[in-house]
């Protein structure tokens, strides 16, 4: 009896108690933190409040100049995809001009001429069109491959001209102001088999020499 009197004696630490020791921890760490943040000077402080302004100006110029480009572009550059739609148009009646050219039955008739006529006022029309939104074909016979420009899809044997230089234009290509819109489908020259043979020998006899 005498034990069970004395445990009943023991103080009991209450919940009150807890929350008064953990609201005494909190508060040395909050002096702790006070302490560190009072290490720094105003100076400091007004120096690091300037990085953070330079730092959110740079960002938002950043943000309105890119904004400014895709503005611009869209302005510029909008009517691509509809260009290179109508496109279609002149490949169209350039197919269709050259198979009437080629009918055996029309050629040399007053029929044939009058439609290559109204072909061609088609054509100079939507040219003009082009020309006024600075859609503009790509000049390129006679001219070295620009591999920018032209896309060579094949060789044709020529002597007379440099290797590589243009002699035939497949399907015209387009620039949209400085863009290209696509490229020309040409021909290139290149020598003759027998002369490339004649070249070789003649080089290796050199080498003989």
């Amino acid at each position: 009896m005498e034990k069970e009197q004395e445990k009943l004696k023991e103080p009991i630490e209450t919940d009150a108690e807890s929350e008064n020791d953990n609201n005494k921890n909190h508060s040395e760490q909050s002096s702790d933190i006070n302490t560190e943040e009072s290490k720094i000077t105003p100076d400091e402080k007004i120096i690091e409040l300037e990085d953070k302004i330079a730092r959110t100006y740079a960002e938002m110029e950043n943000q309105r100049r890119r904004f400014e480009k895709e503005k611009e572009d869209a302005f510029e550059y909008g009517g691509s995809i509809f260009a290179k739609e109508a496109l279609k148009l002149i490949d169209n009646l350039d197919r269709s001009k050259q198979v009437l050219e080629n009918d055996d039955e029309l050629k040399k008739t007053d029929a044939l001429k009058k439609i290559l006529e109204h072909l061609e006022i088609i054509n100079n029309d939507l040219m003009s069109i082009f020309s006024k939104n600075n859609i503009k074909p790509i000049d390129c016979l006679h001219k070295k491959l620009d591999p920018n420009f032209h896309q060579a899809m094949l060789e044709i044997e020529d002597d007379q001209k440099e290797p590589g230089t243009i002699v035939q234009e497949i399907q015209k290509g387009f620039t949209i102001k400085d863009r290209l819109l696509r490229p020309s489908l040409v021909g290139v020259s290149k020598k003759t088999q027998n002369k490339v043979e004649e070249n070789q020998e003649n080089t290796e006899n050199l080498e003989d020499k």
